[in-house]
This record gives structure tokens, C-alpha cells and sequence, in this order.
């Protein structure tokens, strides 16, 4: 497959290519280009003048080039949907379901965009200012580079590209080199739907080369899901150009039980939460913060829950649960579930490693110190569950960790609910349901190292648009 670089299809300038592996077989899908420096220097060239027309195009437009992308996405859904499971080795109903979203996501942008107005200060609204009026309006902040990972690829293509093209500015896909296929795929429609050369690119670029985009002084913004490492590193790069950023990064979310919690529903919400994308997901609940009088059975009931998740090949209907992105990934999760043993954590279910496949496993009696407990986050299908005796030890255990991306609290008093969630450390808290939410219209994001910055129908634009004052002096 070829990236899409100035409205074509094309090879790297060296010729290089590298191959795309199914994380589940261990077979070759697809070879992709192996993009360089200069590949990216052309996509930003090619971005910069392509974006000038871009902005000039009305917004309706715009909207009506992206429906017929919406259009083309659907003529092909299913074909998306096993290419992103074979990639990504995604159960093939949760690749459905991503590939569904690309609709919720683009529409929810395309529509917000027709009614992204401006504000008028009106003349007098300050002293001095009588026979002043100021507009304040927005405009488009230019090329975007969007870096995404590999778990939610059309998900976080979504909540990037869509709200940069609607804006009016050059978008420059930068996905994960695991899996890129679907996103390869997806650029291609935006071109044939009618996205004009170098408004939207995509490029199979290893992360050493990323760099080359997100140091170009004539990208304007980086908007970068990953890991919080990287994200650091990134904004270190950005600083140098006043590059602005939007930073969605790592999380090691609460998933707090009170004594007065519903069990059986934490325990439905924990497979939803922990086990959805064999545990691959920033805002999964990764630590399992559980009442004292309530551990034991909660433990109890999560085995029995897990051991009736159907657990194998991605390509099968019945699939629920499947193998981490590659093998490296489960031997990562394999040492750090050693680490949790050691530092006094007793398995219970799963522990063993496969290839790429990483039982779902569930670990009793971790202490509250333990790297698990605190800042060690683990991306996979692992459920540590850590005691404690009162409310006020719970929220110290959960905003110990440097992360505060999301969070969750179970109890049958929303007034305790309300308190716990308002001393949260996390840019969300949810109430009786795990930490795993995410929805398109929502301002998505991060306290602490979790990242800068929001994503979502109702703020993205904010992010991705410059303001602008025109002045009406001396108007009266």
C-alpha cells in the first residue's frame, strides 16, 4: 500500500519499504513505504500551499466534500473493519463498532462547524470604548500534524482530522507504524471524495522521523495521542517554534468500590472497562481501588466474569477478547505482572503470555505502594485490586499517581459519589460505571501528565483555530 503525499498515492523517496504484521498470526498483511525526512519536507510544502485554498473554501463546502467521504466509508465498511482487525488484532465486532464511530465523529464536527460563530463586544461594553465595536473572530491555525497510536486509530482519526479539515487547515496523518492500513485507507477516501492535494496526507513514518514534522516551524500545531513520554518529548521539540500542541497521554485510572457498591455492576463494568480492546486503552481502569469488605468478592466474581469471555482469534464472530498489538507488547505486560507479584501481588487468573496473547489476569493482596498502585501503567488485560478502609484512603491512593486522565467511583450515595468525584485528580470522573467513557461530543482530556489540552466536538475547534479581533473604530 502507498501513502498519500500531495493528492497521489507514493512510495518513499528511498525506496524503502517495511512490512505490516498481524499481530494474532505473526503473518505479513502488507508492506508499506519506510517514510524520510524528505518525504515529510515535500507533505509539508505540499500542506502549506494546499491549505492557503483550503481556507478559502466556505464552510458548507467543506461539509459537503466530507459527507461524500462519510458516503464512501460506508460503501466500504465492512472491508475497513477486517483490515483494521487483522492489523490491529482487534475483535472483529469492536473493529465494526470503531469503523461505525467514523459517522458519530465526523458528522458531530461537520455540524458544530456551521455554527462555530464568532462574538461582537458591542461599543460601550467597556469604558473608553463608546464608539468601538470588536469583532472576535476565528480562523483557521494552519497545518496540523496529527500523530496517532495504534489502539483507537479511527477513533483518534476522527477526533483529529475531522475538526482540522472543518476548520480549515492542512491536515498530516502521522499513525502508528504497527498499524497504519485503515488510516492509509481512510486518507485515500478523503482524496477521492474530493479533499484537494495536500489538504490531507498520510505517511508511514517510523517515530525517529515523526520528529521531522513536529520540529518544522511551518506546522502549526501538533496534536498527539501516545504515551506521556513521548508527548514530554514532543512538547520539548514544539517549544523550540512555539509550536502549539494538544497532548492526550497516558493514564492509570481509578476504579474505586465504597462499601455501599453495587458489585455485581462493578464487575459488568470492569469487562467493559478493562478487557475492551485487551485492556489497550489510556482511559481503561487499571487500578482497582476496592473496599476491604467488599475485595474477596469482588475478586471472586471478576474470575468467574473473565472466564466466560471468549478469548482467541479476532477474525471470529464469538471473539471477545484477543492478543495485545504485537508480541513485544505482551512480553512488556508479562514482566510488569512479575514486578506486582513481586512487590507482593498474588495471581489469581491468567499470568501467562502466549506470542502476542496476554491472558486476561487478575491479581489479589497488591499494596497500596506497589509501582502498579501508583504509576506503573499496564496496557493490557490486567485487573490489580488494591484494599482500602475509608473514603478518604481510596481518593489518597488513586491521586497518588501522576496520571489523572480519567477515573471512576461505585456507591449507592450520590452524595458520597459527588464528593469522591469533585476530589478526584482526573479530567473525568464517572459514577457507578468504569472509567472507560469517551464520547465525541464530550471535552476529553487529562490533569497532570495525562496531557494539555482537550478533544472533542465541543472544544477541538478552539484548539485548532486561531482568534482574531477585527476593530470598527470611532464606528458611531
Amino acid at each position: 500500500m502507498q501513502m498519500i503525499i500531495n493528492g497521489k498515492k507514493a512510495d518513499s523517496a528511498s525506496g524503502q519499504t517495511f512490512d505490516i504484521i498481524a499481530p494474532a498470526t505473526g503473518k505479513v498483511i502488507d508492506s508499506v513505504p519506510k517514510a524520510n525526512e524528505q518525504d515529510i519536507e515535500t507533505a509539508i510544502t505540499a500542506a502549506v500551499e494546499g491549505q492557503k485554498g483550503w481556507a478559502k473554501t466556505p464552510i458548507s463546502k467543506r461539509a459537503e466534500i466530507l459527507y461524500k467521504f462519510l458516503d464512501i466509508v460506508e460503501q466500504n465498511r465492512e472491508s475497513l473493519a477486517q483490515t483494521l482487525s487483522a492489523e490491529n488484532g482487534k475483535p472483529i465486532n469492536e473493529a465494526r463498532a470503531e469503523i461505525g464511530n467514523i459517522f458519530i465523529g465526523f458528522s458531530g464536527f461537520i455540524e458544530h462547524a456551521k455554527h462555530y460563530y464568532g462574538k461582537i463586544i458591542p461599543p460601550g461594553t467597556e469604558a473608553g470604548q463608546d464608539n468601538n465595536m470588536q469583532l472576535v473572530t476565528r480562523e483557521p491555525i494552519g497545518v496540523v500534524a496529527c500523530v496517532i497510536p495504534f489502539n483507537f486509530p479511527c477513533d483518534l482519526y476522527d477526533q483529529k482530522v475531522a475538526p482540522a479539515l472543518m476548520m480549515g487547515n492542512a491536515a498530516i496523518v502521522l499513525p502508528s507504524s504497527d498499524n497504519p492500513l485503515t488510516l492509509m485507507k481512510l486518507t485515500e477516501m478523503l482524496t477521492d471524495a474530493g479533499v484537494p492535494a495536500g489538504v490531507v496526507q498520510c505517511l508511514t513514518a517510523p517515530g525517529s522521523v515523526k520528529t521531522a514534522a513536529t520540529s518544522d516551524p511551518r506546522v502549526h500545531l501538533v496534536t498527539l495521542t501516545g504515551s506521556t513520554e513521548v508527548g514530554i518529548e514532543t512538547a520539548k521539540i514544539c517549544a523550540a517554534n512555539l509550536t502549539h500542541t494538544a497532548l492526550e497521554l497516558g493514564g492509570n485510572d481509578a476504579f474505586i468500590v465504597l462499601d455501599d457498591g453495587d458489585v455485581d455492576l462493578a464487575v459488568e463494568e470492569m469487562i467493559w472497562g478493562r478487557m475492551y480492546n485487551t485492556g489497550q486503552v489510556c482511559c481503561a481502569s487499571k487500578r482497582f481501588i476496592i473496599h476491604n469488605s467488599l475485595k474477596d468478592e469482588f475478586a471472586k466474581k471478576a474470575v468467574e466474569r473473565i472466564k466466560k469471555l471468549n478469548y482467541g482469534d479476532p477474525s471470529l464472530e464469538s471473539t471477545e477478547i484477543s492478543c495485545l498489538i504485537s508480541e513485544k507488547a505482551a512480553i512488556k505486560v508479562e514482566k510488569q505482572v512479575e514486578k506486582v507479584v513481586a512487590q507482593g501481588g498474588k495471581v489469581i487468573l491468567g499470568g501467562k503470555r502466549n506470542g502476542a496473547f496476554y491472558d486476561p489476569t487478575v491479581i489479589v493482596d497488591v499494596p497500596k505502594t506497589a509501582d502498579v498502585a501508583i504509576d506503573d501503567e499496564i496496557f493490557g488485560p490486567v485487573v490489580p485490586i488494591i484494599g482500602f478502609d475509608t473514603d478518604e484512603e481510596a481518593v489518597e491512593i488513586a491521586n497518588s499517581s501522576k496520571f489523572g486522565l480519567s477515573s471512576c467511583v461505585f456507591t449507592a450515595d450520590q452524595k458520597r459519589a459527588f464528593r469522591i468525584s469533585k476530589a478526584m485528580e482526573a479530567g473525568a470522573c464517572v459514577i457507578n460505571g468504569a472509567s472507560f467513557f469517551r464520547a465525541f461530543e464530550e471535552p476529553f482530556g487529562g490533569w497532570k501528565h495525562s496531557g494539555i489540552g482537550t478533544e472533542g466536538v465541543m472544544s477541538t475547534f478552539d484548539e485548532m483555530t486561531r482568534v482574531k479581533n477585527v476593530i470598527l473604530k470611532n464606528i458611531y
